[in-house]
């Protein structure tokens, strides 16, 4: 069988597996509603800046910023741990040795969590839909999707590279969740940022593909004109899964670190 074909095997593979653990499963679901229902009611629904001269609701302001943190959940947070915890246990080391290539396995996964960032925001714009009234439109329904497969991709690629660094499982959570939760509050995704937030905050968020994904998905979202294509900020968040991408290919390890 071709590489391309084993990794579509994986992907019902890795699916079967994501299921068979349903706490897991539920929990990776459940969060980005969680989120969504918590941030709504604790900032209440005051009308917030999310384009130029463009305000919305904050509660459907979070429907698009948690969206964004479904995808990096799913495809970051997720693939990083789990792929930590696998390479401890000696199961990488045990899949290598079998005739299935890596790539091929590697792949699956990051298909598999490119699959479960699409059904998470599904769920996520559904919720918004029904109880918030935030609408999609038609016309950027296009960007949005696009947005969410480079922002999937990108941040997956990103996730195999931050196992790199990871010495062990038990560090796993703490290191993964330390890389991206500081970024998460200072990127336009818990809480909204205005002109009055510190110009060190601008600076610093930009540096990042969090802050430029999110910016990407609230365009999409909510761009009253146009296609609601941000390319420039697709383009940071794709140089940056190309860079996760060239860490990984480079410093991947399948067997445990000692």
């Amino acid at each position: 069988m071709s590489t391309t074909r084993l990794a579509l095997r994986q992907v019902g593979y890795t699916n079967k597996a994501f299921w068979r653990n349903p706490a897991a499963a539920f929990f990776t679901f459940a969060f980005p509603i969680m989120f969504l229902i918590i941030f709504t009611t604790l900032f209440g629904n005051n009308q917030v800046e999310v384009l130029p001269h463009v305000f919305v609701h904050q509660s459907t302001f979070y429907v698009a910023a948690m969206s964004a943190f479904a995808v990096i959940s799913a495809c970051y947070t997720n693939i990083a741990i789990q792929v930590s915890f696998q390479r401890d246990n000696g199961i990488l080391k045990r899949i290598r040795g079998t005739p299935l290539p890596g790539a091929s396995y590697l792949s699956g996964r990051v298909m598999h969590a490119v699959i479960i960032a699409f059904i998470l925001v599904a769920i996520n714009v559904t919720y918004g839909r029904i109880f918030y009234s935030a609408t999609l439109s038609a016309r950027t329904l296009p960007a949005f999707v696009v947005t969410i497969f480079v922002g999937a991709a990108s941040f997956a690629a990103l996730g195999l590279a931050i196992t790199t660094i990871i010495p062990n499982a038990d560090a796993a959570p703490a290191i993964v969740n330390a890389s991206i939760l500081p970024i998460l509050f200072l990127s336009d995704i818990f809480i909204p940022l205005t002109s009055r937030t510190p110009r060190w905050v601008d600076v610093v968020s930009n540096i990042f593909p969090v802050r430029h994904f999110a910016e990407a998905m609230q365009t999409a979202f909510f761009s009253p004109t146009g296609s609601g294509f941000q390319w420039g900020d697709l383009a940071v968040v794709a140089a940056w899964g190309v860079f996760g991408l060239i860490v990984a290919v480079r410093f991947f390890t399948w067997e445990p670190r000692r």
